[in-house]
């Protein structure tokens, strides 16, 4: 499942029923499952929830769950631990919420340094290079055209530009062929690319 040398050890040992190998997984991927976390928690709730929570609850759900996934592994087991703490996520935020919960694909907070790089990436080499905005601005310009975007290509960008996910890993959380996963990106980039440029101040975009 991990493409590392201990990754393939570690797999081959869960396999044969050793739970330790569990905690060495879970562990390579902690930072990456903290950055969804991170990314997707509810404003209000940032000062209420530990990030290093979830993950804990995520970890014990994983436990007891692991004997049914290595039976029948449809997905890697990054996708598979990254569903588990999605869920858990919800949990929380409904559980502290209630019915003010609002879809968490709304309630995104954008990484300054990825929001800049997704931004320059979009707008290099065109009529207005990203230079000419001020950091700030430009970070505050994709956060507001990420959210005119549809669920379905924000969260393709998001999983692949702020999450982190590979192409395969998208793929397979969305349930989709890799090829279909691909495409979605693209379109999903130019669209945002179009909306980027159409907020730009008129000053900018001659």
């Amino acid at each position: 499942m991990d493409q590392s040398t201990d990754g393939h050890r570690a797999w081959a040992r869960l396999r044969s029923g050793d739970k330790t190998a569990l905690a060495e997984l879970f562990g390579q991927y902690r930072p990456q499952l903290r950055r969804m976390v991170e990314l997707r928690i509810a404003g209000q709730l940032t000062r209420r929830v530990d990030p290093s929570d979830i993950l804990q609850e995520t970890f014990m759900d994983a436990s007891q769950k692991i004997d049914a996934y290595v039976s029948d592994p449809r997905v890697t087991l990054f996708v598979w631990l990254r569903g588990l703490t999605l869920d858990r996520l919800l949990k929380v935020q409904r559980r502290h919420l209630g019915t003010q919960s609002r879809d968490i694909l709304r309630e995104l907070r954008l990484p300054a340094e990825s929001s800049l790089a997704l931004g320059r990436q979009l707008l290099a080499g065109g009529p207005t290079p990203s230079g000419i905005m001020e950091q700030g601005e430009l970070r505050r310009q994709v956060a507001a055209a990420l959210q005119q975007l549809n669920d379905r290509d924000r969260e393709v960008l998001v999983m692949r530009h702020f999450e982190g996910m590979s192409n395969l890993q998208v793929a397979e959380a969305l349930e989709i062929a890799a090829t279909a996963a691909t495409m979605r990106h693209g379109r999903a980039l130019k669209r945002l690319k179009d909306i980027l440029t159409a907020r730009l101040p008129s000053g900018e975009s001659s």
